[in-house]
Parts: structure tokens; sequence; C-alpha cells
């Protein structure tokens, strides 16, 4: 049973519970599901979530990253990139394929890269996966 984590940020909240639910349709397990909990209010909660995160990528076979994303999300994603998970990032725009609006971490090996309409974004993962 393959296991997924998807970092993002809270505006995009109710497409993270979508993609979630269409991947767990599918079998997959959802590693830890961010959107449940607020955000953090204390130093205390933020190193609690912060390790829960951590181990959910950790424990995850795929990342799904949804632009734009939290400022977490990039830390989320170097992490999985460090230990060669495979990363699928979504953009609703080509800002992605523009060198001076870019991450170089975008166009590394392993990360593999859709922007359009998030629908499409779904059907394609789905196919992949």
């Amino acid at each position: 049973m393959m296991k997924f984590y998807i970092a993002s940020s809270f505006g995009n909240v109710e497409q993270v519970r979508t993609l979630s639910r269409q991947l767990t349709l599918k079998g997959w397990t959802h590693t830890y599901d961010w959107t449940q909990y607020g955000r953090a209010d204390s130093l205390e909660k933020l190193a609690e979530l912060g390790s829960l995160e951590v181990n959910a990528v950790k424990a995850a076979d795929v990342l799904v990253i949804l632009l734009p994303a939290g400022k977490g999300s990039h830390t989320e994603f170097g992490i999985a990139l460090g230990l060669g998970k495979t990363i699928y990032l979504y953009s609703p725009t080509n800002h992605i394929y523009d060198c001076d609006q870019t991450s170089t971490f975008y166009h590394v090996e392993g990360v593999h890269k859709f922007a359009g309409e998030f629908e499409d974004f779904i059907e394609y993962l789905l196919e992949e996966l």
C-alpha cells in the first residue's frame, strides 16, 4: 500500500482535502493530514506539528506539493528530495517554467511538474500512480 503526504498552504486546504480523498479512494494512505488542525498558536505547538510533518514526509512514498505553498512546504520538499522520495509539484500557472520565478530544485531529477487546472492535475496524478 502506497503512502502519500501533501504539502501546501492554508489557502489550499480544500484542494489538499480533495486530493487526499481521491488518493485514499485509490487505496493510498495519507501519512498526516495537517488540514485537520488550525494554525499553531505557540512555539511548543509549532515544534509538535513540525515533528509530525517531518515524520509524515519520511513515512510517505510520494510527496505532492500544491502551489502556492506555505513556508514549511519547501522544507518538506527538501526533506523528500534529500530522501529520494518521488515528488509531484502542481502549479496553477506556468511560473514554474520561468527562470526568473522558479526554484532551482523544482527542476532536479525526481520532481514531476504539472502546470494547469487542478482537476487535470488530479487526473494526471491518478494515472501516474
